[in-house]
């Protein structure tokens, strides 16, 4: 008898800690509260308010926003990293020393230089066949027309 294995299930989603607040959302409203506190502090009224505007939207966004199911820091993430990555990706391959001597010191292969294929191409006729056969499911024989 094979046996029988749990899978688990909802992996996606995080654990609520506080109603439908999760620790990750928690944390971010935490820091976001320690950043007001500092800014409480340290700046006057009229620039405390548009900081707390500011912080508060980059919290909130961080925390709440979801973009398209996923969390907004994953989508930020990735589109930073979109923005930094070069777009074009090109391998070259550097010979060291010795590969090039390697390759200098062989003659060429004939085989090298040979046509890839002497194949000889199918008749249209054939090629039309196939193509029916393969549309058809294979309900559609060549063979069998040929025998009637």
């Amino acid at each position: 008898m094979p046996e029988k294995f749990v899978v688990p299930q909802f992996i996606d989603n995080e654990d609520k800690i506080l109603g439908p607040i999760t620790v990750r959302q928690f944390l971010i409203c935490l820091g976001a509260a320690g950043i007001e506190f500092a800014w409480y502090t340290f700046l006057p009224v009229p620039y405390f308010i548009l900081a707390t505007i500011v912080t508060v939207g980059i919290a909130g966004t961080f925390g709440f926003l979801k973009v398209n199911g996923a969390p907004f820091h994953i989508f930020f993430i990735n589109a930073l990293q979109t923005v930094v990555r070069p777009k074009i990706r090109v391998w070259h391959k550097e010979l060291n020393d010795n590969e090039l001597r390697v390759l200098s010191a062989k003659p060429p292969d004939k085989q090298s230089l040979a046509p890839m294929s002497t194949k000889a191409r199918p008749e249209s006729t054939r090629l039309r066949d196939l193509a029916l056969t393969v549309n058809t499911g294979g309900v559609y024989n060549p063979d069998e027309d040929l025998e009637r």
